[in-house]
């Protein structure tokens, strides 16, 4: 992994290239970014260019590894001899080593993914990091480093340390063996012993903003403009979401009910403003014959939406996603709606999630939805 393949992040790159330069490393940095950050990947990243032989200097300030020299091919394909990873895991005799060709296969694909889609792929539904991990990690870094400078120790999900693990990893954080790093990565840092943070250098990474996830999508996935824009929207910063997303939901052809889901949720709030019976109906009727990824899609965009028409509301402007098209169509909308319809719009519409989660009829449950959002509306004017 390197600096140049995550978008954005440009001044935490700055800082952690400068750090090397400089020499002046903290033996122990907390990554701590909400879940589908760039937090592994800058960490992964990180640890490339500590021990890269050829190190580039890049324009404006940044830095970033060779992506050639033998030390970085082996860091590309995590088999670093100096690289320790830990990750959560079931059982506590179980270690992160008896699952490391699936967790290097699982990273490869991206490195934005979270604990739920790991755990997923290795068929457990609950994991942590046993103490036996501590011990073994005791045993390899009593050894010097085999390649590069430095020993690396990184622990992925770092949250769930178990609290015995927690106790031995703080000994070696408090008396770290000579030339050893440890890079910590978290999405939940308030679940960390406090002992534990006051030991790591935090690193804030922030989530990623709507263009930086439309612009991954675009460039690794090939969506076109619109859709990524429309996946960015739904995921909130959250790049892994949006990647499954955009994997999971077939893209719709255009004309078919909620190809656009703005146009789709647009002449939907205006047949139940207008109370059109015989369009809601129909428009059911379409909503029954999607698949349930797509009925899901429809929904969550809708809350979303809502979401935002609730802050327009409240003149939270800044805070709005949308762009041009959906902002005034929210201008527009929310001049019939007061802020206490719009919270028992959300309560439905996640009733209705719900619902169809459960394989409740989906025409009903969108008849329930538009009969009670024509009330609502009615009310609201």
């Amino acid at each position: 992994m390197q600096f140049n393949e995550i978008i954005g992040h440009d001044d935490t790159k700055r800082a952690l290239t400068r750090a090397v330069q400089t020499n002046h490393l903290a033996h122990a940095q907390l990554f701590d970014g909400p879940p589908g950050s760039a937090n592994l990947a800058l960490a992964l990243a990180f640890a490339t260019f500590i021990n890269c032989e050829n190190r580039q200097a890049l324009p404006d300030g940044l830095a970033d590894s060779c992506g050639r020299c033998p030390s970085c091919t082996k860091m590309n394909k995590l088999v670093h001899p100096d690289l320790s990873i830990i990750f959560p895991v079931a059982g506590s005799k179980v270690t992160s080593e008896t699952f490391m060709a699936d967790w290097r296969k699982f990273v490869a694909k991206h490195p934005y993914r979270v604990l739920d889609e790991w755990l997923a792929a290795i068929s457990i539904k609950q994991g942590n990091i046993p103490v036996e991990e501590a011990r073994e990690l005791m045993g390899k870094l009593s050894l010097k480093a085999y390649e590069g400078e430095y020993k690396i120790v990184l622990i992925w999900c770092a949250e769930n340390l178990h609290t015995a693990t927690a106790n031995a990893l703080l000994k070696l954080l408090e008396e770290p063996p000579a030339r050893t790093l440890f890079l910590l990565v978290t999405n939940q840092s308030d679940k960390l012993l406090i002992t534990i943070l006051s030991r790591t250098q935090r690193v804030a990474v922030q989530a990623f903003s709507d263009d930086e996830v439309a612009m991954h999508l675009r460039q690794h996935l090939n969506l076109p403009e619109k859709r990524a824009r429309e996946m960015a929207y739904l995921a909130d910063g959250n790049l892994s979401e949006a990647i499954r997303l955009s994997e999971e939901e077939p893209e719709q052809k255009d004309g078919e009910p909620g190809s656009d889901r703005h146009a789709w949720f647009a002449e939907w709030m205006r047949f139940c403003y207008r109370q059109d019976l015989i369009a809601l109906v129909k428009q059911a009727d379409g909503f029954d014959a999607l698949g349930k990824e797509k009925q899901r899609g429809l929904l969550d965009y809708s809350l979303n939406l809502c979401r935002d028409l609730f802050l327009w509301k409240h003149g939270v402007n800044e805070l709005l996603r949308l762009p041009a098209e959906e902002r005034t169509f929210v201008e527009n909308f929310g001049k019939v709606l007061e802020p206490e319809h719009l919270e028992h719009m959300v309560g439905n519409l996640n009733e209705a999630v719900f619902h169809i989660e459960r394989n409740v009829r989906a025409k009903m449950v969108m008849m329930d939805l538009s009969l009670t959002f024509s009330s609502l509306i009615r009310n609201g004017k």
